[in-house]
């Protein structure tokens, strides 16, 4: 039952790239399905950072000797080549953080900052906590009201609930453009439209969508968008925060200290140009390198090929899952590279545990989205996710392990 692979990216010559792919677990081959958790890293990023370390190894924006000036050079090409691949205006708008959570704290305490009691910010129900627990504790620090776009039956976002949460009475809206449990694919355009005609600001949490499809900020017109550079084949410790330059002029930082000062006085502090301002202390200066040279290694690939290669992995494995009687499948049908599920009877650690046993590595749990969970009527649930390495041969043996579960379970 396989589906014809995407003519235009060659998956065995890229799976060659990636050294974690040939190894073995529990002497089982390695069918690595945790993607929304983390993506596996190619040699081109590995490579890099181990260059970094032995040739150039200094701090940024500091030293003048040549070690200093190469890590600066490399550090702020990061920033432009990120820039370049959400098409931003220029390396000004990025700001590099650790995760997509800091990102996102990051806007909720200076947004958040110039409202008074009252103020609405609307999130949706399905939100991953990074995009929940902030807004929800400085609501309730600040006394404003935070409000929930409902979901439907089939796991979209209903579209009167959006109507209804955002009025003229909402500051603020943010909302994943991507879910990382249901898959479902959010009209951020549109929400970012009724966000603006209500004087809004429109945040994005980016992380389950920037690696897997084209993303064209200036199309979006969100006022923020963040993500993280591990789901992206980048390295851990690297987060992306685009913000327009007029309102990250605006915002007071999130951190104070070294880098992020042009000029400190006894009486006060004038804080650096952008993106700097926002970069306190020594940055993440090799993970932001490695970021970008994963952007280089997905701009090589193609993001239309690596999106139609998703759409073709989900389509599959939602097929196979089909087929095994007691499997609920949550999300809609056009979704994003995820597929979450439960077997009728068998807890979703469960069958983690089993799968594992045959080497297929998927996440269960409630995936930091208990609200979600709650809304679902479940505890958790199992979620197999796909990325450009994935094959359909992998799918199979994750499928064939469903039944193993199943049969260990006596269900």
């Amino acid at each position: 039952m396989l589906h014809t692979q995407t003519k235009s990216l060659d998956v065995e010559s890229i799976r060659k790239d990636f050294p974690i792919l040939q190894r073995k677990v529990h002497n089982k081959p390695l069918v690595y399905l945790d993607n929304a958790a983390t993506s596996q890293k190619p040699g081109q990023v590995i490579e890099a950072i181990d260059f970094y370390y032995k040739n150039y190894n200094a701090n940024v924006h500091r030293s003048i000797h040549q070690l200093g000036e190469e890590a600066t050079a490399k550090f702020e090409e990061a920033h432009q080549k990120i820039a370049d691949f959400i098409n931003a205006d220029s390396y000004q708008n990025i700001v590099l953080t650790k995760n997509t959570t800091e990102s996102l704290n990051l806007v909720a305490y200076s947004l958040t900052a110039g409202l008074k009691k009252g103020d609405e910010i609307v999130i949706s129900q399905m939100e991953h906590h990074s995009n929940f627990v902030p807004w929800q504790q400085l609501a309730k620090q600040r006394g404003l009201k935070l409000k929930f776009i409902k979901i439907d039956e089939e796991g979209k976002l209903d579209e009167e609930s959006i109507k209804e949460n955002i009025t003229k009475n909402t500051k603020i809206v943010s909302i994943t453009q991507v879910s990382n449990v249901l898959g479902t694919i959010n009209p951020i355009e549109e929400i970012t439209k009724i966000a603006h005609e209500n004087n809004a600001f429109m945040v994005v949490d980016g992380a389950q969508a920037a690696p897997h499809m084209p993303i064209d900020v200036k199309k979006l017109d969100a006022d923020f968008y963040a993500f993280s550079g591990h789901k992206m084949l980048g390295p851990t410790g690297v987060g992306v925060l685009y913000g327009k330059k007029e309102l990250l002029e605006s915002m007071q930082p999130f951190l104070y200290g070294g880098e992020m000062i042009r000029e400190v006085r006894f009486e006060d502090t004038k804080f650096n140009e952008l993106p700097w301002k926002f970069e306190a202390g020594t940055p993440n200066i090799i993970e932001g390198i490695g970021l970008g040279v994963a952007i280089d290694y997905l701009n090589e690939a193609g993001m239309k090929q690596v999106h139609e290669r998703d759409k073709e992995l989900v389509e599959y494995a939602m097929e196979r899952l089909k087929e095994i009687k007691g499997v609920a499948i949550y999300g809609p049908k056009e979704r994003g590279a995820v597929a979450s599920f439960n077997v009728h009877g068998i807890h979703a650690h469960d069958v983690s545990q089993v799968l594992d046993s045959e080497g297929v590595a998927i996440r269960a749990g409630h995936h930091c989205c208990m609200p979600l969970m709650s809304v679902l009527g479940v505890a958790a649930t199992a979620r197999a996710s796909f990325y450009l390495y994935n094959t359909e041969q992998e799918i199979d043996t994750f499928i064939n392990a469903i039944h193993k579960v199943k049969k260990v379970f006596g269900v």
